[in-house]
């Protein structure tokens, strides 16, 4: 599997273009904003979009989710359905952060822990990691030992938890007891910000130092 980084709107947003090098096909996860400038991006990269994936329900990370759902004629699968009052609010988010006018949008697809998502030929697992969001999943391949998640883990930081329905110690939790046991070596994509991995973070993330350890 290959990715390609592709930062949108004011918040510095990572959306990624993941795709199976043998069939070409791609996702893209995480699409906030800027649908024109991610259609060119994927155009340079000469590959076909299958899919949009979401992690979970901020305007920042399903901002043009829906134009390019529409542009590529393509489903929006994810997250998980405890986020769908963030989705039905995104006119409200929108209006809040001072963005472009966002519609309510209902995915095709919801996904819960233990799922898989087919890219081509790479297969990614899904798991359900609240604490950020309710309905916040992340994404595994295994074989290329890379997650995608979104605002669950930063390098140096962790997502906040003071939005509606946030809560830290689940958050921490879903690091601990789900990303952290996956391995030192698997490298992530986090939703702002530059890549980590999981080894570095279980050492010096000071927001996984101070927490009781989860057994």
């Amino acid at each position: 599997m290959k990715f390609h980084l592709i930062t949108v709107t004011a918040f510095s947003q990572n959306c990624s273009l993941i795709w199976c090098t043998k069939t070409n096909q791609a996702a893209l996860v995480d699409p906030g904003g800027e649908a024109a400038k991610i259609i060119r991006e994927v155009s340079d990269k000469g590959v076909l979009v299958t899919q949009i994936l979401l992690t979970h329900g901020h305007l920042d990370h399903v901002g043009a989710a829906a134009e390019l759902a529409a542009h590529y004629q393509v489903p929006v699968i994810g997250p998980q359905k405890e986020d769908q009052f963030l989705l039905d609010a995104l006119p409200t988010q929108s209006q809040m952060f001072g963005l472009d006018h966002c519609d309510p949008l209902t995915p095709d697809t919801w996904l819960e822990e233990g799922d898989t998502v087919n890219v081509g030929e790479e297969v990614l697992s899904v798991l359900h990691c609240p604490g950020h969001t309710p309905g916040h999943i992340v994404f595994i391949n295994d074989k290329a030992r890379l997650a995608v998640s979104g605002d669950v883990i930063f390098k140096g930081g962790v997502g906040r938890s003071d939005f509606p329905h946030g809560d830290h110690q689940a958050l921490i939790h879903s690091i601990k007891a789900k990303l952290l046991p996956l391995g030192d070596d698997i490298v992530f994509i986090p939703g702002h910000g530059p890549m980590s991995d999981f080894g570095y973070e279980r050492k010096n993330n000071p927001f996984l130092q101070d927490e009781q350890p989860v057994w």
